[in-house]
């Protein structure tokens, strides 16, 4: 149910009224009521860890909600696996190389054309309420109140136009209490609206609300079958620092909380006074009262090898589900204000993360790598009656597509320099349009850096992928995604392959021309 009060703030009224709109942002002749967007979008949610998706781990009720509701995407995907270039392809519809936000440390320009401004210029009203992860402040948003950095699970600090604000709770609650006050209080109820609503979950280190702390200690996640992946045939995955079972990826203190006295680990100190230090007094004594005892046994049994690797990997499957379910009611409580205030009539509810995720696949956690998990996301949408189309939609589609989807949801023009493409030929029609894309791009760049992922790009099709590992490193990879879903066996330069490693290099070579990218300048395709 919605809270009227939020942890004793109120939201500030909007910054300032809609703009008329510009040619880039013009209407389309229309008839029907315009219709409201909210865009619901979490960190490091993946595809497997939500039930209409993969039932094996968890159950995720409101987030099937909005599917059953509405419309499942069943290949979803993302054109740079990590944070930042994620969202800044989201706002601009283009390539992290025509974005300027090419890893985590890079700077978006935020002066250059967004979704919201041309929904702003388009007479919307936007507000933007959680995780930015942007540099500097939001533009062209009537309202925002943003996580600096990666921000805080409990007690968060909040950016805004006025300055810092301090909230008591957990972040998924305050996110959403945000958002719920916004559309109450905040909003001129004469315009349709755009309401950007980004949560912090599940980022690392999935530290759990502590109502939810007591759940899934009974369930025995099922080991994936590649969990013990010796990345035969891939230099690339040899290399990487994402690794459950090591102690210097995955933390035992900072990430999975088995904090001790004279315990000294890579991550120790920042989980100790950072995220632990936040905790108030009440929040403490419920965290240290769930912990200790799993703490206790842990050093007790003073677990090697395997089955080291095994526990590790069940506190964090465990951790991980817990901030899910934060999640999850959360969202429940969006889609019940929207129901009972009579807006789902008129608003299309749109979830999705800003990449995949690593659940032990490979024996890992995170992301950056274009293989399946981390590569693809999870995309439903709640759609008013007027849209007929239900159930699952199989077509390619990738974020850079987002921003041209909501401009056309709203009825105005899609600018010519946005990469992506309208949605909404999958959603009107019952058939899949027979000129949709067959193939997805894909470019990670972010190296040296956290988890030491080799800088790659590829292409995707229905069936096949075609990866290039460079820099350092000048690797090819080939999978077959029909006979080897989980990419174990790299199928480049064996022979029979010499064909489909042909075709794909030349859908390559088209894509990269078609998407500008100067990658082509230093290694050309013949």
């Amino acid at each position: 149910m919605y809270r009227a009060k939020i942890h004793s703030k109120f939201l500030f009224p909007l910054a300032g009224a809609a703009l008329i709109s510009s040619c880039s942002g013009s209407k389309k002749a229309t008839t029907e009521e315009p219709l409201n967007i909210v865009y619901i979008m979490t960190d490091d949610h993946t595809r497997q860890m939500m039930s209409c998706y993969d039932h094996r781990y968890i159950e995720t009720p409101n987030l099937d909600r909005i599917a059953d509701n509405g419309v499942i995407f069943r290949n979803a995907y993302v054109a740079n696996s990590l944070s930042g270039p994620s969202r800044a392809c989201l706002l601009t519809g283009k390539h992290s190389h025509k974005n300027g936000k090419l890893d985590n440390f890079t700077t978006f320009d935020g002066s250059q054309q967004t979704v919201q401004q041309l929904l702003q210029e388009g007479g919307y009203q936007t507000a933007m309420i959680g995780k930015w992860h942007l540099d500097g402040e939001p533009t062209h948003f009537d309202h925002w109140e943003v996580l600096p950095g990666q921000g805080s699970y409990y007690n968060p600090d909040f950016i805004t136009a006025e300055g810092k604000i301090h909230y008591k709770g957990y972040v998924t609650s305050v996110i959403t209490d945000l958002g719920l006050d916004w559309l109450e209080n905040g909003r001129d109820r004469e315009k349709p609206f755009v309401l950007f609503l980004h949560h912090k979950v599940a980022h690392r280190n999935w530290m759990a609300d502590t109502p939810h702390l007591p759940l899934y200690e009974e369930k025995t996640f099922a080991l994936p079958e590649n969990f013990y992946d010796d990345y035969e045939g891939r230099i690339a995955a040899q290399q990487q620092e994402m690794s459950i079972a090591s102690d210097h990826d995955m933390d035992v203190v900072n990430d999975l909380k088995m904090v001790r006295d004279g315990v000294q680990t890579r991550l120790s100190n920042a989980y100790i006074h950072g995220e632990y230090a936040r905790l108030d007094s009440a929040q403490k004594a419920a965290w240290d009262a769930h912990y200790q005892p799993i703490i206790d046994s842990f050093y007790q049994a003073k677990l090697t090898g395997r089955e080291l690797a095994e526990w590790k990997y069940q506190r964090y499957m465990r951790d991980y589900a817990k901030t899910i379910r934060s999640l999850d009611e959360n969202v429940g409580r969006v889609l019940d204000y929207l129901d009972e205030k009579g807006l789902s009539k008129n608003t299309v509810v749109i979830y999705t993360s800003d990449q995949g995720f690593y659940m032990g696949e490979h024996g890992w956690f995170d992301k950056r790598f274009m293989y399946e998990e981390s590569f693809s996301t999870p995309l439903v949408m709640q759609l008013p009656e007027r849209f007929k189309k239900r159930g699952d939609i199989k077509g390619l589609v990738q974020n850079i597509d987002f921003a041209p989807t909501m401009l056309d949801i709203a009825g105005l023009e899609i600018p010519s320099d946005m990469q992506g493409i309208s949605l909404l030929p999958l959603i009107k029609k019952q058939k899949e349009p027979k000129n949709w894309r067959k193939s997805l791009y894909y470019h990670f760049y972010e190296y040296p850096g956290e988890h030491a992922v080799k800088r790659h790009y590829g292409v995707k099709t229905d069936r096949y992928k075609l990866i290039h590992f460079y820099d350092d490193i000048d690797v090819w990879e080939l999978y077959d995604l029909e006979t080897d879903p989980t990419e174990m066996h790299n199928l480049y330069g064996k022979e029979g392959y010499e064909k489909i490693t042909g075709k794909l290099m030349q859908e390559l070579k088209r894509l990269q021309e078609q998407y500008d990218d100067p990658i082509r300048e230093r290694f050309p395709i013949k």
